[in-house]
């Protein structure tokens, strides 16, 4: 359950209500938070830039839209490595944070127990 917890957001559902139901497991509720804590950050940041681009495009400047875009293709890589590396570290069985983000995400969502 901690692997399928970084696949998408239907992983992670999948995941945390199979979870809910059985014996709690410190391993896979450590890595629902870290995984539900990239996905909220990455939605966030998302939803930032396509307001950007949309401020940028009624302002009508395009180079800096091209930035924005270059940005947003970075920021999707460094997701999907993430993922990555949150799946290598589940699957170690490790209680490991995410490089960059996830110390943000130690000791946060208590719904997930």
């Amino acid at each position: 359950m901690a692997i399928v917890s970084y696949i998408t957001i239907i992983g992670w559902l999948i995941s945390f209500f199979s979870y809910k139901d059985k014996e709690k497991d410190s391993l896979v509720s450590y890595h629902l938070k870290q995984s539900f804590g990239l996905f909220v950050t990455m939605f966030c940041i998302n939803i930032a830039l396509r307001i950007l681009i949309t401020i940028f495009a009624i302002m009508n400047l395009t180079g800096i839209i091209g930035i924005i875009g270059i940005l947003a293709m970075v920021l999707s890589i460094t997701y999907l490595i993430l993922l990555i590396i949150g799946i290598i570290t589940a699957n170690k069985g490790e209680e490991k944070p995410l490089p960059i983000v996830g110390k943000m995400f130690e000791g946060k969502f208590d719904f997930i127990k």
